[in-house]
Parts: C-alpha cells; sequence; structure tokens
C-alpha cells in the first residue's frame, strides 16, 4: 500500500490535469505521434521521445499503471467453505515502452507487477504474479497504402475480441491475460481482419518463472465488418487444445472447435447485442456439441439529462445432459473475461440460463452508476456450475433444482480526472433452490470492492 501511495504524490505533482490523455484498454493500441507539435510540458515528453533529429515517426512513448483494489467477501463460496468474512488487498503495476521505428515498424514492451495481501485463503490464480513481461512483440506493416494495410505482430502479446465472451484481456481480475505467438492483421475499408497462433502460459506467483506451454493451443481468426447505419458484424473461429480439462463428465484432454457471430451496435436510441456460437471436437475418446446464443436490448434516452440506458439481457449456455452417452455438451468459454455475469467468482458463462435486467444513468460528465439484478438457473440438472473462467466450481449432486440464485449489483465509476478513476461496487447473492439443496447450511453471499487506477 506504501508503494501505491508514494505513486500517487509523485503523479500529483509531475501530472498537471490539463495534459491531454488518451488511454485505451490495450495500451499499445495509443499513437502519440502527434504529440511532436504539442506544447512541451513534462507530460509530453514522456510521451513522445524523439528519435532522430528530424522528429516524424522516429519516437518512443512510455507509459504505466497503478492500480490498488480492496476486496471484501463475505460467505465466499456460499459458505461451503466456512470462511466468512474475507477481506484483501490487491495491487497492479505496469510499466511500458513503445518504439517506433519508422512508419512501417514498432516495438512494444511492458512489464508487471501484481500482489495480494490478506485473503485467508491465499491467492487465487487471478491474483498475484511479482514480476513478469507482459507484452514484448514486434510489429511489421507488410502492405501499407491508403487502402489497406496488413500488420504481421510477432511476440508476447495480449488479445481481446468482441464483447469479451470468449477471448479477453480479462481487465477486471489483478492479472491481466497474455499470449505468446504470431498473428496477421488485416484491414481495408469496413473490413477487418485478424488470424493467430497462439501458446498460453502457466501463470506462477514469483519472478520471471512464468512457464511457456512451448505448443500451440490457442489459434483462429476473429472478422469484423462495419455496415453503416445498421452496427457491426463480427464472425469467428477459434481453435483450443487443453490437456487435463475438467467437466462434471470427466477429465481429459479436448480438442475444441468454435464458429460464432455477433451482431450489435451501441450509442444513442436502440442498443442490440447479438451472439451465437457452436462448438465441437473430441473430449477423452468422445465427441463434443455445445452451444451458447445470447440477446441484449436496451435503449438509450440521449436527450435526457444524464443520458440512462434500460437494458434487458437473456442467454442460454449449454451444460451437458447426459454423462454416460460419449458426448459433452458442456460449454467451453475458452478466455473470458472475469465477472461476465455480476462481480461474483462462482457463476460463469457454463451450463447457464440467465435473465438480466440492468440500467445506467450519468450523473455529471465524470460520474456513472449502474444498477442490476441476474436471475441464474441451471441449463442441464445433470451439469454443475461452473466458475467465470470455466472450471468446475459444484457438481450437479443428482440434484434436480435447476434454481441457482439472484444477484443484485450497484456500481459506482468516477473520473476523477485524465489519469485517475475510482469505481466501487457491491453484490449481493441470494442463493436458490440448487445451493440449499447441495450445500448444508448455505448461506447468502455478499461481495464488496473499491479500486482506484492511475494511468499515465
Amino acid at each position: 500500500m506504501k508503494k501505491f501511495i508514494t505513486i500517487l504524490l509523485i503523479a500529483q505533482i509531475l501530472l498537471p490535469v490539463y495534459t491531454s490523455a488518451q488511454f485505451k484498454l490495450m495500451r499499445f493500441d495509443e499513437n502519440y505521434e502527434a504529440y511532436q507539435d504539442s506544447a512541451k510540458t513534462f507530460y509530453n515528453s514522456l510521451k513522445y521521445i524523439p528519435l532522430s533529429e528530424n522528429k516524424g515517426n522516429k519516437y518512443l512513448s512510455l507509459g504505466g499503471e497503478a492500480r490498488a483494489e480492496f476486496v471484501e467477501f463475505n460467505n465466499e463460496d456460499w459458505g461451503r467453505l466456512g470462511i466468512g468474512s474475507n477481506p484483501f488487498f490487491i495491487q497492479r503495476y505496469t510499466v511500458h515502452a513503445d518504439w517506433h521505428l519508422g512508419s512501417r515498424v514498432r516495438v512494444f514492451g511492458q512489464l508487471r507487477s501484481a500482489w495480494e495481501n490478506g485473503r485467508k485463503n491465499g491467492p487465487r490464480p487471478i491474483d498475484e504474479d511479482h514480476l513478469n513481461v507482459q507484452n514484448l512483440f514486434i510489429d511489421v506493416d507488410a502492405v501499407k497504402n491508403e487502402k489497406e494495410k496488413l500488420t504481421v505482430r510477432a511476440g508476447r502479446q495480449e488479445l481481446d475480441y468482441g464483447s469479451g465472451r470468449l477471448i479477453s484481456v480479462r481487465e477486471g481480475p489483478n492479472l491481466r491475460l497474455y499470449f505468446d505467438g504470431l498473428k496477421l492483421m488485416y484491414q481495408k475499408g469496413n473490413f477487418k481482419s485478424d488470424a493467430f497462433m497462439m501458446m498460453a502460459s502457466e501463470i506462477n506467483t514469483g519472478a520471471f518463472d512464468n512457464k511457456l506451454s512451448k505448443s500451440i493451443n490457442l489459434w483462429g481468426s476473429y472478422n469484423t465488418l462495419i455496415l453503416p447505419k445498421s452496427g457491426n458484424l463480427e464472425f469467428y473461429y477459434l481453435g483450443i487444445h487443453r490437456k487435463d480439462s475438467r467437466f462434471e463428465d470427466g477429465i481429459g484432454d479436448e480438442t475444441r472447435h468454435t464458429l460464432g457471430g455477433r451482431f450489435w451496435k451501441y450509442g444513442g436510441g436502440f442498443i442490440y447485442n447479438f451472439e451465437a456460437a457452436y462448438q465441437f471436437g473430441n473430449f477423452n475418446k468422445g465427441t463434443i456439441s455445445a452451444w451458447t446464443a445470447s440477446a441484449d436490448i436496451g435503449y438509450m434516452f440521449e436527450n435526457v439529462k444524464g443520458k440512462p440506458t434500460i437494458n434487458l439481457r437473456n442467454d442460454y449456455i449449454s451444460g451437458d445432459r447426459n454423462k454416460d452417452d460419449g458426448k459433452l455438451g458442456t460449454f467451453n468459454p475458452l478466455y473470458p473475461k472475469g465477472g461476465y455475469f455480476g462481480f461474483n467468482p462462482q457463476i460463469g458463462p457454463v451450463n447457464l440460463i440467465d435473465i438480466h435486467p440492468y440500467a445506467t444513468v450519468d450523473l455529471s460528465s465524470k460520474i456513472t452508476v449502474q444498477a442490476d439484478v441476474v436471475f441464474n438457473w441451471r441449463y442441464s440438472i445433470q451439469d454443475g456450475v461452473y466458475r467465470p473462467s470455466g472450471s468446475l466450481n459444484l457438481t450437479s449432486m443428482n440434484s434436480k433444482k435447476r434454481y441457482i440464485g439472484t444477484a443484485f449489483l450497484g456500481s459506482f465509476n468516477y473520473k476523477i480526472n485524465k489519469f485517475f478513476t475510482f469505481n466501487t461496487g457491491i453484490q449481493y447473492f441470494k442463493t436458490g433452490e440448487f445451493v440449499d439443496d447441495i450445500i448444508e447450511n448455505d448461506k447468502d453471499g455478499l461481495f464488496v470492492n473499491s479500486r482506484i487506477v492511475f494511468k499515465f
């Protein structure tokens, strides 16, 4: 905590609030070439460091992030572990450098450090990694003209596609995901296409001790077509190979293929997000046949003060219907973002039906609040409940009950200035008849967190 406070004090002194900032989820997507003509402030001198006398597109850009979060779980796993109140503190720090070596070549490198303190049952796999290379890749523009562009990216890199349903950088948890491999990025007009082959790593908590898989375990293509006035159309193929995957159906090697599409539009007026995917492949000596479909429809009242939005979302995600039929029906969310169905890390996008109304409103230009209610059922009573990562949480225990429970959520987001943001959230989870059936003396869950983030 002392490290974080020191960083905040230095930042307040060195970075004036009037400086322009353009931070993005993926920091390597930022471009500061325009800063060469801006006023010489300390901040701008970090974002644009010329590497030649003529300046232009040969420059170095530096940046980073400090994030601190307080978390309080009460009755984690609905009392099954008997932990009760479990407050803890997590921190994350990153620094990065972006070398632009001309109009066609750039190198991006980023270090991260993530820590957990105080959790009774120790850090989760998403909490702690003391020091690691988060990104280190080279981009080469093989084709670059007014009509089209083809970029080859090789090395360690973060991935994030669509709504984060299947491939996400996972910004919510303390540890963001990364992969090692090769990606081709093509763009022409309103069409974009990425093709990639990647290797995931085994995460350990020490310094530079993560282990590369040494074999391709994620590959695919993600494509986007912008349809003027109508919205955005995405279609994708994703493949994975994993050893010792665990489902209620069993444990074994898994090769899975996903074909899917998404059609969406955000902005004023009607909002919609439709997505569906089908999975096939092999698990153990059997086959895979799984699917998901999601609809999120809403409306933004852009001419009303606060621009309130109301939305209704409904998800269907398959589970396994028969353990002994040689066919696995459990959907695999691959590499999803955490907390996709609320803050509770005990329910994820596997074997699930949910109905999710929610609403947002801007209290000011800097403050946004949101309220949600999520009703959760098991899709198949022959399958259990899975966590957001896709790992098995609770087996079905032959229970015939479907209803898992109801989550009530509220969140508050405050953009303090161009460099600092603060958000806090609370979730109360009322257990349903399925949890009541299989956990003796189960308890409702309460989750509270507060996070402050500084970026430069």
